[in-house]
């Protein structure tokens, strides 16, 4: 362990003393020593390991630091001495482990070398789950300095939970590798996450344009990226078992997505919405500043006794109501509407809520479908994800990027509530399940209105480890984020930064000099903060082996929108090769579209056997118009000569 010659000497001054968190070292000019690097510091029967964070040069030949350099110096062992009598370098080090831990003592004035793989390995304290039957190491990128190079590993207890949970990556936009780091670190859970913590997926809100909408196609990886996978023990491959949802457009049958290539469509399917699900997050979509507890109220009405249920009133109707659509629920309006009007000027309550009430909640409710158009549908007919049957080692990709942000709210807020319901039951179909979201200054800023959105986002950082729920989050300036999501995550990474973000109080324990690192730090290379790392240590990872959205997008270009017909026929034929596109023509042909996009959602759902048949069979028989033949007239009276018309 010692033969590898030392690089330098702790040194000490009363103006620069040793403490047990903090020392300082020197070492000679061509030292491969500098910010960031990981040092080993041994004296008798003490081994202490630090970062370096600071450094200094001198040239001062009478300055007191070098007088206490020339006594300590031993000449003898090569590389300890300085090189030059006119350079002194100086650098200054946070203490990461000491051994033995207790009694917490100064820094020793002993000699400093350069960290190994297994000094790595102790003084990041990885010891304690790595190396052994039951260890919860997920790699996370390469430490590297004087030419040396070790994998560093987070923990899983730490990341997934239950210990602690949640990643939050911070950065430039373009420049911080946000994206690509999250790509590479879910890459590296699904390959090492030890099966005796169960099963765990992956659930991606695609924010940006096409940047995740690539992750089942592999890329084209350089030597060195593939020896850093090498390095770190991980094959470079894409997500195996990727599934896509994308909202409709407003035609109801194109897809609103850049994943619209006809080798992408397989594994790309429709995400529609009806009433039923749109009226259980109604918090969400409506205008919270005259939506009040009044009309909560009526809103909780029509969840719990009208809306997917037999309502009966003889006054407004024979029959019994059975709501189900948009449509259904316009007709349960108007005729509360024209009930009332029979009742005549004073009447304004039915059933307890005020007239006004019940029209301020139609009305916000019956322009939804409008508003989401193409997410929510006014037939009833939904597309929703799997609830209850994820897959272990699944990603399920959700691409809102052409929905409004009215929409976006919406799908958020469903989505992660379903999650935490079906985790709470334990019957998703796995143990943990990660949700990745970019944007988080636009969903949880530190200011502003307290949205439904953002009171969920820090229920899911303060609560969701408990039940396997993890946030891992990405925005490109932390300081503007709601300070208790940011700080419930366990693991921070932070990439390419700007100087005036870095000039924020919440980076002020950070020295200067890592501050410099960390505005300058190229593609590739991120700063790591885990709860096992009493200090941050920088890393680089290697690219991931998907198609970064840019890439994806040259090499498949997104299809031109098609007609409505065409369109139906990509679908149908997405569930089974077989069918020709001539014959699911030849059945739309004719047909009302509203039709066919019901009969097209029931076969999306059921997903038979004999698609063609049963998409057939939702349509109906066709009925043809007939021409009917003109009606004969009377014929006239005959006229007559005499007055009575005989």
């Amino acid at each position: 362990m010692t033969q590898i010659p030392p690089v330098g000497r702790v040194v000490a001054t009363e103006l620069k003393p040793s403490t047990p968190h903090q020392f300082h070292f020197w070492t000679a000019r061509q030292s491969p020593i500098g910010i960031g690097a990981i040092v080993r510091v041994e004296d008798a029967d003490r081994v202490v390991y630090g970062v370096v964070t600071d450094g200094l040069a001198y040239s001062d030949l009478a300055s007191p630091m070098y007088a206490v350099i020339a006594a300590d110096s031993d000449p003898v062992a090569a590389g300890t001495e300085p090189t030059s009598r006119t350079e002194i370098r100086l650098y200054s080090a946070a203490v990461l482990r000491q051994i033995p831990e207790e009694p917490l003592q100064p820094v020793p004035l002993g000699p400093v070398w350069l960290a190994s793989d297994a000094d790595v390995v102790l003084a990041l304290r990885m010891d304690g789950y790595t190396g052994h039957a039951r260890a919860t190491g997920i790699p996370v990128g390469l430490y590297a300095a004087g030419g040396l190079e070790s994998p560093v590993y987070l923990d899983c207890d730490f990341l997934l939970g239950p210990e602690a949970a949640h990643l939050n990556i911070t950065g430039f936009s373009g420049l911080a590798t946000k994206t690509r780091a999250v790509e590479f670190l879910l890459g590296s859970i699904f390959q090492t996450f030890p099966s005796h913590k169960g099963s765990v997926a992956a659930l991606c809100f695609n924010v940006k344009g096409p940047d995740l909408c690539f992750l089942d196609q592999p890329a084209n990886l350089s030597e060195e990226d593939q020896r850093q996978y090498r390095r770190l023990g991980l094959a470079p491959e894409p997500f195996r078992d990727v599934h896509y949802y994308a909202p409709l457009k407003a035609d109801g049958v194109n897809l609103n997505t850049l994943r619209t290539h006809e080798a992408l469509s397989a594994n790309t399917e429709p995400l529609v919405w009806g009433l039923r699900e749109v009226l259980d997050y109604a918090e969400v979509v409506l205008n919270r500043d005259d939506i009040d507890a009044k009309a909560d109220a009526f809103i909780d009405f029509l969840a719990e006794r009208v809306v997917g249920r037999e309502y009966q009133d003889e006054l407004l109707r024979g029959n019994p109501f059975l709501v189900q659509s948009f449509a259904d629920l316009e007709e349960f309006f108007r005729r509360i509407f024209d009930f009332m009007e029979t009742l005549g000027r004073g009447a304004e309550v039915w059933k307890t809520h005020h007239l006004a009430t019940i029209r301020k909640v139609r009305n916000r409710l019956s322009n939804i479908s409008t508003r989401s158009k193409g997410l929510v549908t006014d037939d009833g007919a939904s597309n929703d994800l799997p609830w209850g049957t994820f897959r272990d080692r699944s990603v399920h990709v959700l691409d809102v990027a052409g929905l409004d942000p009215l929409a976006q709210d919406l799908v958020f807020a469903r989505v992660v509530s379903k999650l935490r319901e079906h985790l709470e039951r334990r019957d998703l179909g796995v143990d943990h399940v990660v949700v990745f979201v970019d944007e988080l200054n636009k969903y949880a800023p530190a200011d502003g209105p307290e949205t439904y959105v953002r009171k969920m986002l820090l229920d899911l950082s303060e609560r969701g480890r408990y039940l396997g729920l993890v946030l891992f989050s990405a925005q490109q300036f932390r300081s503007q984020v709601q300070r208790r999501v940011v700080g419930n995550a366990g693991t921070g990474i932070y990439g390419r930064m700007d100087p005036d973000e870095l000039a924020t109080p919440g980076y002020a324990p950070i020295s200067p000099s890592t501050k410099i690192k960390l505005a300058t730090l190229p593609k590739g290379e991120l700063m790591l903060r885990h709860p096992h790392f009493t200090q941050p240590i920088f890393v680089k990872f290697p690219r991931p082996p998907v198609l970064n959205g840019r890439e994806g997008i040259e090499r498949f270009p997104p299809a031109a929108e098609l007609s409505f017909a065409d369109a139906v026929s990509r679908q149908i034929r997405q569930l089974d090769r077989r069918v020709s596109s001539d014959a699911i023509l030849a059945l739309v042909e004719g047909r009302r579209e509203e039709d066919v996009r019901r009969a097209l959602a029931a076969t999306r759902r059921e997903r038979p056997a004999d698609v063609c048949a049963f998409f057939s069979a939702c349509l109906g028989r066709r009925v043809n118009g007939e021409v009917s033949a003109p009606r004969r007239g009377i014929p006239a009276l005959k006229r007559v000569d005499d007055s009575y018309g005989r």
